[in-house]
């Protein structure tokens, strides 16, 4: 309108403003958007074509939108969330890592961020829509959660808290605490570490180098399938319904190889038999004392206790040598030769070689027996003992040589010749003692070494390997010979795996034995 038609307007009564056309068309023009003025009105009027920034006054929802590139978006903080619940995500997660997904209802007013708070611990996460993954979690430990909405526009109060939720993952690394080896294998002892809130199903244990493996529920493990002589450390995991936990740190290393137990061995061979007619003791069965023999264990070793020789009937002229006594396997061969048999007159014989030498026949002289050192194979040394047996001077017959000495000399045509001592080791018994000599029906008779026959026709004793006792003139037969014996002495409390033959087993003075008095086997 004119400068002068507004001051006439103004100075005339008639003229309405309110109804004039001009003035309602300026002022329309004015109330615009684009003039920064605010429309109002329920969700459904809001402007068809806005633009990015214009604001509306929406009276549905009492709050005043702004229009962004996402859409009218309410000027208000978010409203608090709801129904929030959480469920642990324990697949996978590692040792103290553990995982929950929460899910939650946003409120009337969404925000465009969320935030998850445990309790305890406070760790959170965030993102921008319903479930969020939380990470970080101790293992076996109970959580609440809750959520807190965040736009540009301030933040909800925090929503109540979830459920509590227990936080499960793969188990804590267990720890080798011992690895003992053996035959191709070795044992590993281990102290569980934590379960991460899920029952441990299995451990598994892995060798380097060779990456062989042994399985169980329980400590201790076996691996097998090891080479031995070859050096090994070990590593380990759990496994729980989660999975597997890593690996522990390595063990000491170990060497595999087959068990062994160490023994002292006595091993004697049976006795030499005597003669009559003035006949010349039995030598007793030869005598190894074997100091340390190793043994290793699933390996039997076969035991032979030499019998020994049979008496002789008067007048029959034999000469029997003790039968040899064996402990033999693997790399082990020990032989205690029989005993020599004393000499024969009628036969016109000395006395034989053997373990321990048989004694000379009367009317023979110097001839004798001697003793004979047993060879030995597969194994370092030689441990085997004999002794010659003795003289016959005349009619007087000399004793058979014993393990601790020579048989004795008859010492004039009338006294015969003593039997060769025996030898004290391992458990306190002597053994392999010489026969005595023999002559005529009135001579004196020598005595016989310990074990070893001290009188006319007297057999030596069983299981000691002891010569028989010289037969006379008349009608005494020469005596037979004792049977041998093979003792293994362990240190502490040793049982063998098995035997056969019925040895007998004891404990003595922190000592295991086995005697075998006949032939059988054993097994450590």
């Amino acid at each position: 309108m004119t400068r002068a038609r507004d001051v006439a307007n103004v100075l005339s009564t008639a003229t309405n403003l309110a109804t004039d056309t001009e003035v309602t068309t300026a002022v329309s023009s004015h109330n615009s958007a684009a003039n920064g003025h605010v429309s109002r009105g329920n969700t459904a009027s809001r402007p068809a074509s806005p633009s990015i920034g214009d604001m509306y006054s929406n009276t549905q929802n009492g709050v005043l939108e702004i229009y962004e590139s996402t859409g009218w978006t309410p000027v208000v903080a978010p409203s608090v969330v709801t129904s929030v619940s959480a469920t642990n995500s324990p697949s996978g997660r590692a040792f103290n890592n553990g995982g929950a997904s929460v899910s939650f209802t946003p409120g009337t007013f969404a925000g465009t961020t969320y935030t998850v708070t445990s309790s305890p611990g406070s760790y959170t996460a965030s993102g921008s829509s319903s479930p969020i993954t939380i990470t970080g979690l101790q293992s076996s430990t109970q959580y609440t959660y809750t959520v807190v909405a965040t736009s540009k526009y301030g933040s909800s109060v925090s929503s109540s808290a979830s459920s509590a939720v227990t936080a499960t993952t793969v188990p804590d690394a267990p720890t080798i605490t011992s690895v003992t080896g053996g035959n191709a294998q070795a044992s590993i002892a281990f102290t569980a570490g934590a379960t991460g809130g899920s029952s441990i199903t299995s451990y598994t244990i892995t060798s380097s180098p060779g990456n062989f493996t042994g399985t169980g529920s329980s400590s201790p493990i076996t691996v097998t399938g090891l080479t031995n002589g070859t050096s090994y450390t070990f590593t380990m995991t759990a496994t729980n319904a989660n999975g597997t936990s890593t690996a522990s740190s390595a063990s000491s290393s170990v060497t595999p190889a087959i068990p062994t137990t160490t023994v002292s061995a006595l091993i004697i061979g049976g006795g030499g038999s005597a003669v009559s007619r003035h006949g010349g003791g039995g030598g007793a069965g030869g005598y190894i004392a074997h100091p340390s023999l190793t043994l290793y264990a699933g390996t039997s070793y076969a035991v032979t206790v030499g019998a020994g020789a049979p008496q002789n009937s008067y007048d029959n002229g034999n000469m029997a040598n003790g039968s040899n006594s064996v402990f033999n396997g693997g790399a082990i061969t020990l032989t205690a030769l029989g005993g020599g048999s004393g000499g024969n007159n009628p036969g016109g014989w000395g006395g034989n070689n053997g373990g321990s030498g048989g004694g000379g026949a009367a009317t023979y002289g110097t001839r004798k027996g001697t003793g004979i050192q047993p060879i030995q194979s597969g194994d370092s040394g030689t441990y085997g003992f004999g002794n010659d047996g003795g003289n016959a001077i005349g009619d007087a017959g000399g004793g058979g040589g014993g393990a601790g000495g020579g048989g004795g000399n008859a010492s004039g045509s009338t006294s015969t010749g003593n039997g060769g001592a025996g030898r004290t080791w391992l458990n306190g018994t002597t053994y392999a003692g010489g026969g005595c000599g023999a002559g005529r029906s009135n001579y004196s008779i020598g005595s016989g070494g310990s074990g070893g026959g001290g009188g006319l026709g007297t057999a030596g004793t069983a299981n000691t390997g002891g010569g028989g006792g010289g037969g006379n003139d008349t009608a005494a037969p020469g005596g037979a010979g004792g049977s041998g014996v093979v003792i293994l002495r362990a240190s502490g409390s040793v049982t063998a795996a098995s035997t056969t033959g019925s040895p007998s087993r004891s404990e003595s003075g922190g000592y295991t034995y086995y005697q075998f008095n006949s032939s059988g086997s054993i097994t450590f």
